[in-house]
């Protein structure tokens, strides 16, 4: 049962493209402490909470997929995300009551590390006058502030860490994780905000080591990534709640692409954003009208806003799913 309606049958084409890409995909390292990992997260967090029901927790993917073009691999494609707004969300969402795997590029921005310094981790410290090293007093309370934060996280078991770098990691572990995640039906949600490829190079068609400049121009055919939201909607996690994004470069088509998105993969909400200014606003499209969503001021997070529209949208989801339950019993 979906009050998403996400449940419908998979077109033949994409099953087998589907197929085709996991199987032949590289071996996922780790994939059995993953697997573990998961399930005790999973299991933890499926418990009933402090307030009687059960614990919501999204999925929350950041950072962009690199395209490996050698087997070795030496060069790639990537796609450009800082993951500042997945770290940013994940904070939110666990602000709110929520356990969160984070399903992060490796490098990326992390949970309560936002206002690190970008140049070097050592800006935040200082030698005493005995040798000591202790923090910097003009950063002291930033740095306290983000370490309770995320020790409070951990120590409560509902904050998993799992990093990708390849489109190839990252799909595996998706499809580990919605899988895991099935069981909490509608409890379960999804955020996808990471920056995922659309072309990948078939690792069988790869070249095994290092391309070579000296056999001159470079002719590479690149195969569509089948679209996975599809397949999570209806097979892998067909209950969960499911946000997705759309960026674009043209405002003149943005909020077509979105609506397309909202039908096409059947999304609960698809937040719209342009590149020159998904900092600060955004348009969250439902199906029911869009809402326009941005930063108060240059010290506020957009993202702040965002969850807090989600949040309240996911409980109007879990209240039709009961009323759906009552109805059929």
């Amino acid at each position: 049962m979906d009050p998403g309606n996400g449940s419908d049958i998979l077109p033949e084409e994409l099953t087998a493209s589907v197929e085709s890409f996991f199987d032949t995909a590289p071996p996922l390292q780790d994939s059995s402490l993953i697997s573990h990992k998961l399930q005790a997260f999973i299991d933890r967090n499926s418990k009933s909470s402090e307030g009687g029901g059960p614990v919501r927790v999204v999925c929350v993917t950041s950072g962009g997929t690199t395209v490996p073009l050698e087997q070795r691999c030496v060069r790639y494609i990537d796609n450009f995300s800082s993951g500042h707004r997945g770290a940013a969300s994940t904070e939110y969402f666990f602000k709110a009551g929520y356990a969160v795997i984070f399903l992060h590029r490796r490098g990326s921005c992390q949970p309560y590390c936002r206002y690190l310094p970008e140049d070097s981790f050592l800006d935040f410290f200082e030698l005493g006058e005995d040798s000591s090293i202790q923090v910097c007093q003009s950063h002291s309370t930033i740095v306290k502030k983000a370490i309770g934060d995320y020790q409070n996280a951990v120590e409560r078991g509902q904050l998993l860490k799992l990093p990708f770098t390849t489109i190839f990691e990252y799909l595996q572990v998706l499809r580990m994780v919605a899988i895991s995640m099935r069981p909490l039906g509608p409890y379960g949600m999804f955020y996808h905000a990471a920056a995922v490829s659309d072309f990948y190079v078939p690792w069988e068609s790869m070249a095994k080591h290092k391309i070579q400049s000296s056999s001159g121009p470079l002719d590479m055919r690149l195969n569509q990534v089948p679209k996975m939201l599809s397949v999570l909607r209806k097979e892998w996690a067909p209950m969960a709640f499911c946000i997705s994004f759309k960026l674009e470069t043209d405002g003149n088509i943005l909020l077509q692409k979105a609506d397309m998105a909202m039908k096409k993969y059947h999304m609960h909400v698809v937040v719209a954003n342009l590149l020159a200014t998904y900092k600060r606003e955004v348009i969250m499209v439902t199906d029911n009208g869009s809402i326009n969503v941005c930063s108060q001021d240059e010290y506020s997070d957009v993202e702040e806003e965002m969850i807090k529209i989600l949040v309240d949208r996911h409980s109007k989801y879990l209240e039709q799913y009961r009323i759906e339950i009552i109805g059929l019993s």
